[in-house]
């Protein structure tokens, strides 16, 4: 590499993940010093550090709500990590604490909070972040000088009081002052600017690459380098296609459009001033500094390819509709001019005689409901107006698309179900795009992906995306040898490690909670269920079948029933088991009174938004099957009163493998709302969902911090109960399905490495997307290879793992897929044929 001007600057951003450890933080060093020797001055831009953003993001409303003492406990307790493990002191950062926690106390006792505050807590997560990080650099010997953000970047009036605080955009022309003022080696804050009267402005979510594009062109910088999770950008988000691929190069305009649908390794607002003064942009990985990325230019690209599938969820549609617009000159003119008065911003349009559709962005628009509201106000003085969403924008990325237009049509014949929305091309011809329901996004994108980019050998397509390892071993490492001797008596079969199940029944304790009932569903294995119930838990059970073996296992344990659209006599064996009913509709108590009579009930009410890892486990929200509306409680009141049963419980649960501490408080102050309505309540029961982590990297779940949480709760209703349903937590981590491998074969470029169990043993890949580590426990050395390890189910979605990395599989290896304690054998089949699955316990 040549060697710089002593002049030169290059700029390097590091993203969230990259600023949260220390090994992350020597790469930083590392990379500083090989810049320096290159002969570069510095600027280093950082994120805050990984997660804390969306704790200040939520942390003002939890204020207004009284809910706030778990997420200011989680902001201090993740700086306090990060400080120990850099050896360096948290005083470096107190001062921000301390203005957080000080504005947080100062929102609940006003009961509310605008842009302006908002702006301002979001701001201390980099100066935090940075903060840390330069005390750590110069006990290094790295002489990094800190500045803020807010000295180095002033923003342009916005349109309204959200944009200008929150979305702010700068100028960037070269500033020669700030070249020759700025010291070899600094070390600064992304995100963040100032406004005129110097107020702290925010530049969008995603802001500090931004922020690292601005200063680039300011500088005049040889280069930005973009440094984050992942090595570039691919041809689709790995997360949803797993065997994306790296693209090595792209012109400024691809990138752009790339970034604009959805590519979420760049904020869409840094390549423009990078392209505009020339700057070469790189994108590389922290984790894989020496793995090629994807670099930017303005090098011509050429041949009619779609590059890459984007998706972009967050977007709401605005449907205008009247017949007064055929023909009538500046409908569409008067249309906008309301939207521009209220500061949206239109991206995708298309027309029709009688009808505009609009899409709006949360990326581009800070979609304030009150913004939002007042915009169809106005709007519906031109035209019947509808609100559209949550939907998602689909975008095929690359050049002269209009092309291969002939291409796309069978993958999208999957959606004959389905309604698409709308559909635009680009008039540059560098994208096409369908908005569909957002639940239908990962699948769209999977079909036009395996349609259009797979199975090409295009040189300037890079590796194929490899999660990163695993930092710690899995419990079977210890217990190898045991497991292949379960294997050899016959395979496939589910191994549940009964000391794991019980150290997460020992972390769950912990929590403030009055009862804590395992949720069988997740796994019915009578050696678990009892070892649960034998630690002090009691059983949550959804169906007859599910009594009749809690009462088989565990026949002194409390029982709490919670089914779905369960028959008559279900609720009869539950009342023959003693336990506790729960309704979930009118149907029940109207239908069957006699049942109820004289009896204590929970209901479960719908809390209007779901959460979780995939749909299909999002259990609220208007869509979802489960649970009353909040408006039918009082009617529901007043019919249980009129059979004569007592309301003594309320009931809901958002979700499966939630991690956001704060859900489950969010979840007690929404039945804390029915208090007046129901006069015997004495029970909150929260439902469960507590997550963990399937993919190296992902976070774990805080539970001090959710324990932290709780505790207004308990101050704020002393005299009610809290429950909690936890079943996937316990039991997910300390379990593992053993296969064995039939054939190991190639089909072009792919490997397939053949099992005897697929879908029908665990379906969770198949149905959800679901990602659980492979490891061939045959083999601990020998050569590795990339395969798709998939099972014998006539079924194409029968995949266990794409492009897993496996030593060297060969026939009658015994492999081991881990995390499969939860809803693996429970939902474990015959389809085929096929046999279920043992299984074998380890005490």
């Amino acid at each position: 590499m040549s060697s710089a001007s002593p002049s030169s600057f290059v700029v390097l951003k590091f993203g969230g993940t990259s600023v949260s450890s220390l090994v992350r933080w020597q790469t930083i060093a590392s990379l500083i010093r090989r810049r320096q020797e290159e002969g570069f001055r510095v600027v280093v831009v950082c994120s805050a550090v990984s997660g804390v953003s969306n704790l200040l993001e939520r942390l003002l409303p939890e204020a207004v709500a009284g809910t706030a003492a778990g997420t200011l406990h989680a902001i201090r307790s993740r700086h306090e990590s990060l400080a120990a493990e850099l050896g360096v002191p948290l005083g470096t950062a107190t001062a921000e604490l301390e203005e957080v926690e000080r504005i947080a106390s100062g929102v609940a006792l006003l009961g509310e909070f605008g842009p302006r505050l908002q702006a301002r807590v979001m701001a201390t997560g980099e100066l935090m972040s940075t903060r840390l990080g330069a005390a750590w650099l110069q006990s290094e010997g790295v002489s990094a000088e800190w500045r803020d953000a807010r000295e180095l970047l002033s923003s342009e009036e916005g349109p309204n009081e959200s944009r200008h605080f929150l979305s702010a955009t700068c100028p960037c022309a070269p500033d020669a002052t700030m070249q020759q003022a700025l010291s070899s080696v600094v070390i600064t804050q992304g995100f963040i600017a100032r406004d005129a009267a110097g107020r702290t402005v925010l530049l969008g979510r995603g802001g500090s690459d931004t922020s690292a594009a601005y200063l680039a062109a300011k500088l005049s910088a040889s280069r930005l380098e973009i440094w984050t999770d992942v090595a570039g950008m691919y041809t689709a988000d790995p997360r949803v296609v797993p065997h994306a691929r790296l693209l090595r190069r792209l012109h400024f305009d691809e990138a752009q459009e790339l970034a604009a649908t959805g590519a979420k390794v760049l904020h869409p607002r840094s390549i423009s001033p990078c392209r505009d003064a020339g700057i070469p942009l790189w994108i590389r990985s922290t984790p894989e500094p020496e793995v090629e990325g994807t670099i930017l230019g303005s090098g011509a690209a050429s041949g009619a390819r779609v590059r890459a599938i984007t998706a972009r969820s967050g977007i709401l549609l605005l449907s205008m509709e009247t017949l007064g617009m055929w023909q009538e000159p500046g409908f569409l003119a008067r249309a906008f001019a309301v939207l521009a008065r209220h500061g949206l911003s239109v991206d995708l349009v298309a027309t029709s005689e009688s009808n505009v559709t609009v899409s709006l962005d949360s990326l581009a628009n800070a979609l304030d409901a009150r913004v939002l509201d007042a915009a169809v106000a106005e709007l519906r003085g031109l035209s019947d107006v509808r609100v559209i969403g949550p939907c998602a924008a689909v975008s095929l990325v690359g050049r002269q698309i209009r092309s291969i237009l002939h291409e796309i049509g069978p993958a999208l014949e999957a959606f004959a179900e389905h309604r698409i929305h709308l559909v635009s091309q680009a008039a540059s011809d560098l994208n096409l795009t369908v908005v569909v329901d957002e639940d239908q996004a990962s699948r769209l994108v999977l079909a036009l992906h395996q349609r259009l980019l797979e199975g090409g050998d295009a040189t300037d397509l890079g590796p194929a995306w490899r999660p990163p390892v695993a930092s710690e071993p899995g419990w079977w490492t210890a217990r190898r040898d045991a497991l292949l001797s379960a294997a050899a008596v016959g395979t496939p079969v589910y191994v549940h490690d009964l000391a794991g199940v019980r150290e997460q029944v020992s972390a769950v304790r912990k929590l403030p909670l009055d009862r804590r009932f395992f949720a069988m569903k997740a796994c019915p294995v009578p050696e678990v269920v009892a070892a649960i119930a034998g630690a002090g838990l009691g059983l949550e059970c959804v169906s007859a079948g599910e009594i009749a073996l809690a009462r088989s296992v565990a026949p002194t344990s409390e029982l709490l029933f919670t089914p779905n659209v369960a028959s008559r006599a279900e609720y009869v064996e539950a009342i023959a088991a003693g336990a506790q009913l729960t309704v979930d509709s009118e149907f029940p108590l109207r239908a069957w009174p006699e049942l109820f009579s004289g009896r204590d009930i929970l209901l479960r009410i719908d809390p209007g938004e779901g959460r979780g890892h995939h749909r299909h486990v999002r259990t609220a929200g208007g869509a979802s099957k489960f649970g009353l509306l909040p408006d039918a409680v009082p009617a529901l009141a007043a019919l249980a009163a009129q059979v004569g049963a007592r309301i003594i419980g309320v009931h809901a649960h958002a979700g499966s493998g939630v991690n956001d501490p704060g859900a489950w408080a969010e979840t007690a102050e929404f039945l804390l709302g029915f208090r007046d309505i129901l006069p015997d309540l004495r029970i909150l029961d929260l439902g469960g969902g507590l997550g963990i982590p399937y993919r190296p990297g992902d976070p774990r779940l805080d539970l001090a911090a959710v324990a932290a949480s709780l505790a207004p709760i308990r101050a704020k209703a002393p005299g009610l109960g809290l429950w909690m349903e936890p079943g996937r937590f316990l039991v997910a981590e300390a379990g593992a399905l053993l296969v064995r491998v039939t054939q190991v074969r190639r089909k072009g470029e792919r490997c397939f490495v053949g099992v005897d169990a697929g879908m029908n043993a665990l379906l969770r890949p198949a149905l959800y997307g679901a990602w659980h580590p492979i490891v061939n426990l045959s083999r601990r050395v020998g050569a590795s290879v990339v395969c798709d390890v998939v099972g014998p189910i006539c079924e194409s979605a029968d995949v266990l793992g794409r492009d897993r990395t496996l030593t060297d599989p060969q026939e009658g290896d015994v492999l081991l897929i881990g995390l499969a304690g939860a809803y693996g054998l429970a939902m474990a089949s015959t389809y085929n044929s096929r046999a279920l699955p043992r299984s074998v316990v380890f005490g």
